[in-house]
């Protein structure tokens, strides 16, 4: 090897090293870049505990017992989605198909971790779920959301425009009727008819 080509290597090395460098003071002050590669799949029970934590980490969302969170990623598998990023958990949506309305999916939670924020993940899983058979006969989607979350209502505005469905909404759930004044009142959204919802990825 002639001491140039060494010479060269040796620059294409340092090269590497301060793009490396540079990567990492970037990821470190805005987090991941918007090409990092995340997983999408579907959760385990093994996924309960880190499923609780990731939702304790996201306030404002409603924290469920572990159990529950055991029963999510268990159970609701199939109409559930995980999130990884470097192996680690930065997201969770939590759905089922409402019993005796095989045409609708119920959103029960979207949870994305601040490493895992300015990469449009949030609706990466939900188209994700929808193109899965388990949604093969899902036309209409179902969420409730509270008045003021403004980011949750930009989500799912977005999704229905991919879809190119219909939203309408209602008050499911009232402060004073339901929650006994110690909650705000949950909207529902809803959201189709749509279908084909696999091309709204």
């Amino acid at each position: 090897m002639s001491a140039t080509s060494e010479l060269k290597e040796d620059d294409s090395i340092d090269d590497k090293v301060k793009l490396a460098q540079q990567k990492e003071a970037r990821e470190a002050t805005q987090g991941p870049s918007k090409s990092a590669q995340v997983l999408l799949r579907r959760p385990i029970s093994e996924d309960g505990a880190n499923v609780h934590r990731l939702i304790g980490n996201c306030p404002p969302l409603d924290t469920n017992s572990l159990y529950c969170n055991l029963l999510q990623a268990s159970h609701f598998s199939a109409t559930s989605v995980a999130a990884e990023l470097n192996g680690e958990l930065v997201g969770f949506i939590s759905g089922y198909i409402i019993p005796e309305r095989a045409d609708t999916l119920f959103i029960w939670q979207v949870a994305v971790a601040e490493q895992g924020r300015g990469m449009g993940l949030a609706g990466r899983m939900l188209r994700e779920i929808l193109a899965r058979p388990a949604c093969a006969e899902v036309q209409f989607l179902e969420t409730t959301i509270t008045p003021d979350n403004d980011a949750s209502w930009a989500l799912f505005r977005s999704l229905a425009r991919k879809l190119e469905a219909e939203c309408a909404d209602s008050v499911m759930f009232d402060r004073d009727r339901h929650f006994d004044g110690q909650h705000d009142s949950e909207m529902l959204l809803r959201i189709g008819p749509f279908t084909a919802a696999g091309d709204a990825r």
